[in-house]
């Protein structure tokens, strides 16, 4: 065969292959946002908070069900995994969080919140979780209709307890990749606060951050406030600390390795007390730099306390905690070409690492490559004129935080759509 032969054979292959998976349009999923939208409505007006979300997993059920999907409840909790099997090719796993926020809305919507716990909490899908869970019906829908463009076995997971990190790891130790097909593949959406709608960030590696946080007792001893000889003030104490915790980042650690230390609560009593508690929260991504700055936080902890001779060392207790996301780079360039092809290269941006945390981090066990992609959520023209004015935007975890639903929601279940195809071409 001559080399131009050769080279047209190679072309006529690449071209064949594209044309079998041509890139996704908008347009593919009309017929589906009518229902959708009420489906967002009705999730937006009854949400549920962390480890309590029964009744949304049972609407999550009952769209799953009459799909064909295999369906599966109370995993880890109020967690579903629905198993969608159609031929060879690879497992892969697309994940939804379910949870809401005590947040009480603000935002005006017509459908907001108005949701309380029977303690009185306020309860609000502050972070999207409403959002995302429509766009992941949206997917599992079009999936099941379409299966002739696509071959393997898709495990579609709607996680409880993101917000207080417990829900993967809960689905995890419930049997998720035993009494189910082990993914090859993980991915996720989350929207994004920073972006405008219609738009998809991602970023190659570290994305998001190793979170812990961290309750600090100091113990001292109380006495009347004009004899501080006859006292050991656990107020001083907890001062000293708190000043002595940042020269771990500042004198301790390599600039290059980012960390932060927030005291973002103190509890001192009333008058002279006898402990104080400071409640902390630590970011950190590489796994050596997050074991030296918790060893570091409890040796200044109980320095301090011993400096001051109090009468017991310090109690440092881990309340909750993560591990980082990190987006295997090899996995996120191959999505991020089919990504581009789909919504148009200037609609794909990369996106630098936040210091923000996700428990999606979790379904990344024994070298499962995975992905989360950032939708925007921001509507275009409010985007361009805060960037002019340097206006503050509602962000997540806000009262006053709302996606521009309809344009987001298209663009993260086109990207959903995308990416599966990407990952289970029919061979």
């Amino acid at each position: 065969m001559h080399l131009r032969d050769l080279v047209l054979a190679v072309l006529f292959i690449k071209l064949a292959a594209f044309s079998a998976n041509p890139p996704v349009s908008s347009t593919d999923f009309d017929q589906l946002y009518p229902n959708l939208e009420k489906l967002y409505v009705d999730f937006h007006q009854t949400p549920e908070l962390s480890l309590h979300e029964q009744k949304t997993a049972a609407k999550l059920v009952s769209e799953l069900k009459p799909l064909g999907y295999e369906v599966t409840s109370g995993v880890g909790g109020y967690g579903v995994v629905a198993v969608l099997r159609n031929g060879n090719g690879p497992n892969v796993l697309l994940r939804t969080d379910t949870d809401a926020l005590p947040v009480e809305e603000k935002t005006g919507l017509p459908f907001a919140s108005k949701v309380r716990t029977a303690e009185g909490t306020p309860v609000m899908h502050a972070c999207g979780h409403d959002l995302h869970m429509t766009a992941w019906i949206g997917t599992a829908t079009w999936m099941a209709a379409h299966r002739q463009q696509w071959s393997g076995t898709l495990i579609m997971i709607a996680q409880p307890a993101e917000e207080v990190v417990k829900g993967a790891k809960a689905m995890l130790a419930d049997g998720l990749y035993t009494r189910f097909p082990k993914p090859n593949f993980a991915v996720a959406i989350h929207d994004a606060d920073n972006l405008p709608a219609g738009k998809v960030g991602y970023t190659p590696g570290y994305a998001l951050a190793n979170s812990d946080s961290i309750d600090i007792t100091v113990f001292g001893k109380g006495g009347h406030g004009a004899q501080p000889q006859m006292t050991i003030d656990p107020i001083v104490i907890a001062a000293r600390i708190i000043s002595g915790l940042q020269t771990l980042v500042s004198r301790q650690n390599n600039p290059l390795d980012p960390v932060v230390v927030t005291v973002g609560q103190i509890h001192g009593g009333t008058k002279t007390p006898d402990q104080v508690m400071l409640g902390l929260s630590v970011r950190t991504y590489k796994k050596e730099v997050r074991e030296r700055i918790l060893q570091g936080i409890e040796r200044v902890a109980k320095a301090e306390a011993e400096l001051a001779g109090a009468p017991r060392a310090p109690e440092v207790k881990t309340t909750e905690g993560t591990i980082a996301v990190y987006n295997d780079p090899k996995l996120t360039e191959r999505l991020v070409g089919s990504l581009r092809r789909s919504l148009g290269d200037s609609n794909v941006v990369e996106m630098p690492p936040k210091m923000v945390s996700e428990d999606f981090s979790y379904y990344a066990q024994d070298g499962i490559p995975e992905a989360m992609f950032h939708v925007g959520a921001v509507n275009p023209d409010k985007f361009a004129e805060a960037q002019q004015s340097g206006a503050q935007l509602p962000s997540l975890h806000s009262a006053l935080f709302a996606p521009d639903f309809q344009p987001t929601l298209r663009t993260a279940i086109q990207s959903e759509v995308t990416e599966l195809l990407e990952l289970m071409q029919k061979k």
